[in-house]
């Protein structure tokens, strides 16, 4: 296919260089001046839209897929697919489903897991939302930069999903790291309570495969000093669009939004900034209950 990939970041580069590796004629666009291996650069998103049979984009946050739509729409030939792999609001990705309808273009928002590791690897997991037509066009795709791809719904239901993960996500995160330093203060040995809860009723994603405990579990940033695999101003980013979402369908939510809470405060008053959102645990270690 030929592909015009726009937002060439730690995600997006690695996914271009991955389809352009695969065979795939990829010109590529972003703000900054990067370059990537086997991708030709653009001058302007429009012009990497031009002739292309799909467009990914990989993008910071709703406004500016919104703003990135209206360029690179008008710019597509018709029945082509504009793939949306950033994690937005599920407004925004509805809203530019609706206008590639109206433009006889394919949408699909398709949200990403697996982090820069798994992009870099090829084994992302997307939560993809759109028409049966639009996610046959993209899956293809989805096989090389990753290894799972999942129909959702219509247009939306991949951010829905992405967004309702991450929440339950960073509401176990804060959890496990509460039970360790709770463990600490108790005398409990980190690793036997690993052994014990790693195989009893408190069996997470968090606990088992993400350890926040160094020298507990399998290799974890915990064990890198909390250099980011997914960085704590990220998950606050999709707390807050797990709130914008609950606060839109009238859902209550008490434990996203505490979490929420939590996170905007280790990130913007304390030193979470660029640390693993799995550095709560020393956050709650060095904390008493006052």
């Amino acid at each position: 296919m030929k592909i015009g990939f726009i937002g060439l970041g730690n995600m997006g580069g690695p996914m271009a260089a991955n389809l352009a590796k695969a065979g795939h004629e990829v010109t590529g666009f972003d703000m900054a001046d990067v370059s990537i291996e086997g991708v030709s650069m653009a001058t302007s998103g429009a012009h990497a839209a031009t002739g292309a049979d799909v467009v990914i984009t990989m993008l910071p946050n709703g406004a500016i897929l919104r703003a990135v739509a209206k360029e690179v729409l008008p710019a597509m030939s018709a029945g082509a697919a504009l793939v949306d792999c950033s994690t937005v609001d599920v407004d925004s990705a509805r809203a530019v489903a609706a206008e590639a309808a109206e433009a006889s273009l394919l949408f699909v928002d398709a949200p990403v897991s697996g982090g820069i590791g798994g992009a870099a690897g090829g084994t992302l997991t997307f939560m993809a939302g759109g028409t049966e037509d639009a996610f046959a066009k993209a899956l293809p795709l989805f096989d090389i930069m990753g290894q799972k791809a999942v129909h959702c719904g219509a247009a939306g239901a991949g951010q829905a999903a992405k967004i309702c993960n991450n929440m339950i996500l960073g509401v176990t995160m804060i959890g496990t790291c509460e039970a360790f330093a709770l463990a600490d203060k108790l005398g409990l040995d980190r690793q036997k309570m690993f052994d014990v809860v790693s195989t009893s009723s408190g069996y997470s994603w968090t606990m088992n495969a993400y350890c926040p405990a160094p020298g507990v579990g399998p290799s974890s940033p915990a064990d890198n000093d909390y250099k980011p695999g997914f960085a704590a101003e990220l998950m606050l980013k999709d707390l807050r669009l797990s709130q914008q979402a609950a606060e839109s369908a009238d859902a209550d939510t008490p434990m996203g939004e505490l979490a929420q809470a939590l996170y905007a405060r280790f990130v913007e008053e304390e030193d979470g900034l660029g640390m693993d959102f799995s550095a709560m645990l020393p956050r709650f270690e060095k904390r008493s209950r006052d």
